[in-house]
């Protein structure tokens, strides 16, 4: 029989040699079916592979499951409820409104299980074979797969095995998770209750993101990052909207900070001690939220033993076809490399499935956007005024506020400001990052500005729907060229 009732694409050969199973055979194996496995396994199928596909515990992965999609839905419903008790200001009244973390929970739910369903059907409709299990790479084309029941299964790929492991949270050794105080992101996208206290170890993306979903549904916030800025690596004024944000709503901000451990107080509290500088401080809360990234899971999945290079971290490097030192085995998304994103895994799946299947592609993009769906929203693509200097080229910066839009002040977010990095020779788009508004959607047109090697011009030139957020992109080029409309020039 095989998953779902789909037809047979893996044909028994008979028992493998001093095993007491028999081999499967296919074209291609990948192991995980996340927003790189999953996109990968049903692309090489429409190219006309016989595909297996093996996943552990749920089909989407971290994205769906725990990560982008149940985060998104929590941050949706505290959006609605903060704009629910800040509606006096547009004379909508609520008094009496409540908020159901359960009923919230249960909403989140629905919307994974819907999705996770909706993969199984196009596994089922491309004649994908899932195999739910754990693998092992035994060979440089065989896997092993444990099944729940202990049983195991031997598969022999024809072409290729696909690596899509992905990633796993770190674990702070004086921070041990219990998954009900120390828990993980994991733990927090599904809490029941709100906490009254949280404290967010990790000022990056899901511990912002997470954060200031509770604190806007009332838990009184403490954020503890170790590094001089939150959100490091994204563009500085960026971050600093946010932070202020933040702090005007009453959260409280720990930089150049390090968790040092906690004591359990006879309320059942935490007690958080945290060096900063030459001092020490403590922190009551009574949820700590361990968010200091991810590691890749390449080690302990067989690679190592076939000859598969996986470097000190984890990471599984990979040529820009998504080929490892040995030919017959790719990575891809979080386990072969930063940044770990689901939108760079799932097009490094599709990129490897052309390969596998014969046809001619490359991992060969400009940039790699990013989204962050916090208190405003910050969205990123290509490189910042700082990162242009030190390659070296001359800068221009335009820049548009949200508080001059009048989208902006029609929806109450006038917070942030579009940003255009460009060459001030050749006028070329090098960057555009985002804080403000939908921000996360507004990206792409800068990512596509990006990779068709636009202009400012380009951006400047071309008609923008009145009223809409996205004109700040359109004057923030402008801007850049010394011309805006809508504010003073240089």
């Amino acid at each position: 029989m095989t998953v779902g009732g789909i037809g047979e694409v893996c044909a028994s050969v008979g028992a493998s040699k001093g095993r007491k199973m028999t081999t499967k055979t296919c074209d291609a194996i990948v192991i995980g079916g996340g927003p790189g496995g999953y996109v990968c396994a049903i692309r090489l199928a429409q190219l006309g592979q016989n595909v297996v596909c093996v996943e552990k515990e749920e089909v989407g992965g971290v994205c769906l499951n725990w990560g982008c999609i149940p985060s998104k839905a929590l941050i949706s419903t505290a959006h609605a409820w903060e704009r629910t008790r800040a509606g006096a200001a547009m004379g909508i009244r609520t008094e009496g409104a409540t908020l159901d973390a359960g009923a919230m929970q249960d909403w989140k739910n629905g919307i994974v299980k819907k999705l996770t369903g909706g993969i199984r059907q196009l596994f089922k409709a491309n004649k994908v074979q899932l195999v739910m299990g754990t693998a092992r790479v035994v060979g440089p084309t065989a896997v092993e797969v444990t099944l729940p029941d202990g049983s195991k299964e031997q598969y022999e790929a024809g072409k290729a095995i696909v690596v899509a492991t992905g990633a796993t949270t770190i674990e702070i050794p004086s921070l041990p998770f219990d998954g009900k105080q120390v828990i993980r992101p994991r733990e927090a996208v599904g809490l029941r209750e709100v906490p009254k206290r949280l404290c967010v170890i990790g000022g990056g993306v899901i511990g912002m993101e997470l954060g200031t979903v509770f604190h806007k549904l009332g838990s009184e916030l403490t954020i503890v990052e170790a590094l001089p800025q939150l959100l490091t690596g994204i563009d500085p004024e960026c971050t600093q909207v946010v932070e202020r944000k933040l702090t005007r709503s009453g959260a409280k901000v720990m930089k150049s900070a390090k968790a040092l451990g906690y004591e359990k107080q006879s309320d059942g509290s935490l007690l958080l001690k945290v060096q900063v500088g030459d001092k020490t401080e403590t922190v009551a809360c009574d949820t700590l939220l361990v968010s200091v990234g991810m590691r890749p899971n390449g080690k302990g999945v067989g690679l190592v033993e076939v000859g598969v290079k996986v470097d000190e971290r984890g990471f599984v490097p990979t040529d820009a076809e998504g080929r490892t030192n040995v030919p017959t085995i790719f990575a891809i998304g979080d386990v072969s490399s930063m940044p770990m994103l689901a939108h760079k895994a799932s097009k490094e799946g599709e990129v490897v499935a052309e390969v596998i299947a014969g046809r001619k592609a490359a991992k060969d993009w400009t940039a790699i956007p990013g989204a962050i769906f916090t208190e405003p929203e910050i969205g990123s693509a290509g490189l910042t005024a700082d990162q242009a200097k030190e390659r070296g080229y001359e800068v221009a910066v335009g820049k548009f506020p949200f508080a001059a839009l009048g989208k902006a002040m029609a929806i109450g977010e006038t917070d942030g400001f579009v940003k255009v990095v460009t060459d001030k020779k050749t006028r070329r788009i090098l960057g555009v990052h985002i804080v403000g508004p939908s921000a996360t959607d507004l990206i792409s047109e800068g990512m596509l500005a990006i990779e068709m090697g636009a202009v400012a011009d380009d951006l400047a030139l071309t008609m923008h729907p009145h009223p809409t957020l996205g004109e700040a992109m359109m004057e923030a080029a402008a801007h850049s060229l010394g011309h805006a409309i809508h504010m003073m020039n240089r």
